[in-house]
């Protein structure tokens, strides 16, 4: 797991950028309105709602904005009609991505997104044609500096914990099944152990490792994905080697 520690690393920056330049509350205003209007809009009945409400203000989002796109998500408030789509392909070297995105216009954003593959050496799939290789997950990440691995172990060992990895970070990164993460959250905060970025993930079952040339084509794809503003996450199978991840650092 060590490359996907360092792919880790490399992902909490960009989503650093992403805070920075104002993405990310779009793509977390229309997680929340998404969820709200397939769950309802009370968070406690609504596990996909409590998660998108937790991840916005953990990035300060106001409880106005919020509350907002609950109401357009339930149909309280008049606001635009989010499809979500997920579509399937491989980048450079061959390696496996799934992108979710959530769209006004269907017609746009299949057009865009072909076009942002094939600028960057990758290509869309049919459905199905990666997705068997990822299984949904719940993980969060914890600071090394917060909690020592035996202590996350103790803390989670009723919680469904299924991997702890972390050998190349300064993060701990806790998977769970889906239905755990709940519970995992709630244990750590009643250790007093604070933790980020808990979300629903797509796992890969098995990573390719990617050297610097092949891994920087890999990365440049994926932001240039990110970019769109109908693209809410991109998941890959990408790992990246100890050579690598020094030369990206360079």
């Amino acid at each position: 797991m060590s490359g996907h520690s360092k792919w880790a690393t490399i992902k909490r920056k960009k989503a650093a950028t992403d805070q920075k330049r104002g993405s990310l509350f779009t793509k977390l205003v229309k997680e929340i309105t998404i969820a709200a209007k397939m769950g309802g809009g009370d968070p406690s009945g609504n596990p996909r709602l409590r998660l998108a409400i937790d991840t916005a203000r953990d990035n300060s989002m106001p409880m106005d904005n919020i509350q907002r796109a609950i109401k357009k998500g339930t149909g309280e408030l008049d606001g635009v009609i989010w499809d979500e789509i997920t579509y399937e392909g491989y980048g450079p070297a061959g390696i496996a991505l799934i992108i979710e995105t959530a769209t006004d216009n269907r017609n746009r954003t299949v057009a865009d997104l072909r076009h942002i593959m094939s600028r960057n050496n990758g290509s869309l799939g049919e459905s199905g044609s990666v997705s068997w290789m990822f299984q949904r997950k719940g993980t969060l990440d914890v600071l090394k500096s917060v909690a020592s691995e035996d202590l996350l172990l103790e803390t989670l060992l009723d919680a469904g914990l299924e991997d702890l990895s972390g050998e190349s970070d300064d993060y701990f990164t806790v998977t769970t099944e889906i239905k755990n993460l709940e519970v995992a959250k709630q244990m750590l905060e009643s250790a007093g152990i604070t933790y980020e970025n808990a979300k629903n993930d797509l796992v890969p079952e098995n990573y390719i490792e990617l050297e610097a040339e092949d891994a920087r084509k890999v990365i440049k794809l994926i932001d240039a994905l990110e970019s769109n503003d109908d693209v809410q996450v991109v998941y890959s199978n990408m790992e990246i080697s100890e050579s690598a991840m020094e030369s990206l650092n360079e």
